[in-house]
Formats: C-alpha cells, structure tokens, sequence
C-alpha cells in the first residue's frame, strides 16, 4: 500500500482552504448534499450520509468518506473527505472553539481539572522503586510559569528554539507548555537520527537554550565550540554542586532546572500568549536521504488535527496513560495534546524499556498506545507461553480465542467467562485495566491486531500519520471489526487523501 497526497493535503494554517471561487463551492456543496439522505427518505430522525457511489461496496456501508467533484489533473483519483464532518475540513474542538493554540488547550485543562493527577513518576526510596507520586495540573501550571520566566530572566526573548535533550519525564512537558505560554518553539533533540544530529539541529533551527540531564550534558559540553547559537543549557535532575562553571568567554550559562524554577519564581511575568499561526514545534525527521529534515508545525496545525481526532475518540478525566514512546516523535507529541484536553492522568516509564511491564503493573493504565514493533513480540511471547503451557491449556486458549473472535466478527459480545478464565491473565500484562489501545508507527499484521481485540478486549484502532501532517492522517472508527486497514480520514486533513488501491483498502 502505498499514499499519495497532492499539494492541497494539508492547509498551511490548519483551517481549511481559503482560495476557492464560488462556483468550485458550488460545484463541491452540491456533490456533497447527493451523498444525504432526506428524513423523509430515511428511518432515522436526521440526516445521514448515503453510500458514495464511486466507493467499494463495504466502504460505503460504513460512511467512511464522501466523494468531492474536484479530481486530480492526471488520473482518475477521486478526492475524499472524512464522513464525520461533509460539509467543512475541522479546525477547532468542535466544543471548544476558542481554542486555538496549545496555550489554550493547557488553560483550559487547568480551568477544568486543576486538582486533578497530571504528571506521575515513580519514586526510588533505599534503591528500590516505589509507586508513583504525582503532579496536578495546577501544579504543572505553576512550574509552566516559572520555567518561562526563567527563560526570559536569561535574555531567551519571543520566537527563539528551545532544545528538549532527555526522554519522557514530567519535566519535558511543562517545558514544552512553558514554550506555548510564552511564544517559545520547542525542538526536540536526540541521538537516534546519527552522532551528528544533534550538532546538526541544534545548529539548523538556531537554538537559544537547551533543556538536558546529566547524560546529555557532557556530549553537549563537547561541541561547546561548534554550536555559537547556545547562550543557556539547563541541566534537569542536575545537582548544583555537579554543574560545571564556564568561562564567561564562552557566553554560555549552565543552570539546573531548580535553579531555573527560582528564578522564574522571583521574575515573574505575563504570558506571551502565541496566535493560531505561530510556530509551536519543529520536529527533525530522518527523511530518506541526508541530513535530517526540520517539519514546522504551527499551533494552528497541531489543534487542528487534536480536534479532528477528537469526533472519532475521546477520553476522559478518570483515564490514565502511560508515557513510553519518544516525545521526540509526533506520535506522542500528538497523545499529550488529547489527554490534556481532557484531563488525563499521564504516568511516565522509568526509561528502560526493559521494566515496562513493572511500571505498567505499577500505573494500571487504561490508554495504552504502543508500536508494531512492541505489539509483535507481546505477540510471540504470549503464543511461546501458550505453547508450553501445556496440551490442556493449549487447547482452552484455542478454544476460548476461537469463540472471542468469531463473536466479534459477527458483531455480538462474546462471553465473559472466557475473560474469566483465560484472557483477563493476559490483560494484567498491561496492569488489567486497558481500555483502549491504538497503534501507529508502521503496518500492524492484520493477525496481530485480531489477537490484541480479543486477547485484550476495549477499543483497539490503527492509525495512518505523518509528521508533517501532525501526526493522524487517518484512523479506525469505534466498533470497526475489520483488520488490515487504517480507516477513515481525519476530518482535519482527509481532504486530497488518496491512497493507491491495488485491492480493496478500506477507509477512502
């Protein structure tokens, strides 16, 4: 399978197309009112939309799309847009339109659930790891503040990059948020793309100051000479008595974040609150060839996707996730958007993927968002335990997997005790309360995303995205039983989504 997208894919503003002369909308409206049935013609007491016509016949069962007039200018390629929302590409939450930013969408989370777990680590006491201890979100807030007036103390004035150089920890969103607030662009930093990425982007995106741990700080010490944009490094986790000094030839500051929050605390200052159009991340992508490749990604454009995401999913303040993937990705970039919107308790690993189990067992998520990668070997693990389990027990997973699934093909419930006896072992894996699970990344084997829906039960999807689309290009819909395919398009950017079909691909 492979996409293509032309040149119209993705609004630069996130707000849909704004050159379009009357007649290509009249053309476009009409199109769309052929795909509504009438409630006089229909069952229900609204309207609906009708099958596309161009559409396979499953596809047009399911509503997944309608077909716009416009083609393109070679080929017979049609031009789609999600079902979900016909008449308009999605900018906004479609409850909370006065968001426009991420500044905004941290407000609002903060207005709604201030008192609510936010941010969650697991503590070490005498050498051993505990539970976890965690931040509200009105307590992020007021570290968000400090962080971003610390940044001004040290001359970082509006509009400058700001380098993350760490995984996933609380201390990397709340400068993230920092960033929003004050009109900051945030840029992710890591080894993974190459020795000489890190110099690369550090040098390419102009970087005013970069966020660290003590891990990071001495590769970062050794291209002190080779990166003349730097005036701050901010070492989190640091202790004071281990940062070294420099000389003040070199124009560079070395502080640890508590020192940063001090200093933020005693120079407080107003926000800089950014507009919809402003520039929020730029995101370094491999790319196929080369250097790596900086993807800029406005306010307007990371809201914009959130929000089109929003009508297919949505969470909600009793939820709790786990934070694993890199937030270097957009993938995971995308997630902290979404479950700040709506409250969501958000659990950091301890790093080492290698204990992620014993910090799923410890958080007892109920989101769970994972790759092939990690979803395949859970796979083969829990079909090798099965295999040595013995012939008896060998034959009660068959039996109990074989009537799940035929269940769920057949759109009834399958029966409990199957969970009861054989399944809920294998949901505690993920700590026994996941309720829903979404892949992304890369292709997920049609028989690997059978076996997690009835292996794990809940709502389980598979997305489609890029980087440079914001993450979500397309994505299951609740209640889709069919595997092998990424669903329908994000009502914020299906417009232009093609796909090249050589069979039959669901979700255009």
């Amino acid at each position: 399978m492979s996409s293509l997208k032309s040149k119209r894919a993705i609004p630069e503003n996130g707000k849909g197309f704004t050159s379009m002369d009357s007649t290509t909308a009249q053309r476009r409206l009409n199109s769309i009112h052929a795909h509504l049935v009438s409630v006089v013609d229909s069952a229900f007491s609204h309207s609906h939309l009708r099958s596309s016509p161009t559409a396979a016949e499953f596809l047009s069962e399911q509503n997944y799309s309608v077909v716009l007039p416009e083609k393109l200018q070679t080929g017979k390629w049609n031009v789609y847009r999600s079902a979900r929302s016909p008449l308009k590409l999605v900018s906004r939450f479609p409850n909370h339109p006065d968001i426009g930013t991420l500044h905004d969408n941290f407000l609002l989370a903060v207005d709604f659930f201030g008192d609510n777990n936010y941010l969650g680590t697991r503590i070490r006491v005498d050498g051993t790891v505990g539970e976890y201890k965690w931040m509200t979100y009105r307590e992020a807030a007021t570290a968000r503040t400090a962080i971003g007036c610390g940044l001004i103390h040290h001359g970082i004035l509006k509009g400058s990059c700001i380098g993350l150089y760490f995984i996933n920890r609380p201390e990397w969103i709340i400068v993230d948020h920092a960033c929003s607030a004050y009109s900051l662009i945030s840029v992710p930093l890591y080894d993974t793309l190459g020795p000489g990425a890190v110099k690369y982007i550090i040098n390419h995106a102009e970087l005013k100051a970069v966020f660290c741990v003590p891990q990071t700080l001495n590769p970062l010490l050794s291209i002190l000479s080779e990166i003349p944009s730097v005036r701050l490094i901010v070492v989190v986790g640091g202790m004071e008595n281990e940062v070294p000094s420099l000389p003040s030839s070199t124009g560079i500051q070395i502080v640890t974040y508590s020192r940063l929050l001090n200093q933020g605390r005693s120079y407080l200052q107003p926000f800089c609150q950014p507009k919809p159009d402003d520039i929020a991340t730029i995101c370094y992508t491999s790319g196929t060839t080369g250097t790596p490749k900086g993807v800029v990604l406005t306010h307007g454009n990371l809201i914009a996707n959130a929000a089109g995401f929003s009508l297919a999913v949505k969470f909600n303040p009793r939820d709790v996730y786990i934070s694993y993937l890199p937030l270097a990705h957009i993938f995971e970039r995308f997630n902290q958007i979404n479950l700040a919107h709506y409250g969501v308790a958000v659990g950091f690993y301890q790093g080492d993927n290698m204990r992620l189990m014993d910090d799923l067992a410890a958080l007892r998520p109920t989101l769970f968002c994972s790759v092939p990668r990690l979803s395949n070997r859970s796979y083969a693990g829990i079909l090798n335990a099965v295999k040595e389990s013995g012939t008896l027990k060998e034959r009660l997973f068959n039996a109990a997997y074989n009537s799940k699934k035929q269940a769920i093909m057949n759109g009834r419930s399958p029966s409990p005790i199957w969970d009861r006896f054989v399944f809920n072992k294998i949901k505690a894996r993920l700590g026994g309360r996941v309720r829903f699970m979404a892949s992304g990344a890369s292709p997920l084997s049609p028989d690997v995303m059978d076996f997690l829906k009835i292996c794990f039960g809940g709502h389980i999807i598979e997305g489609y995205g890029m980087t440079e689309t914001s993450c979500v290009i397309s994505c299951m819909d609740e209640g889709d039983i069919l595997s092998g395919h990424v669903g329908s398009p994000n009502p914020a950017c299906g417009e232009k989504y093609l796909m090249k079909m050589d069979g039959f691909i669901p979700g255009i």
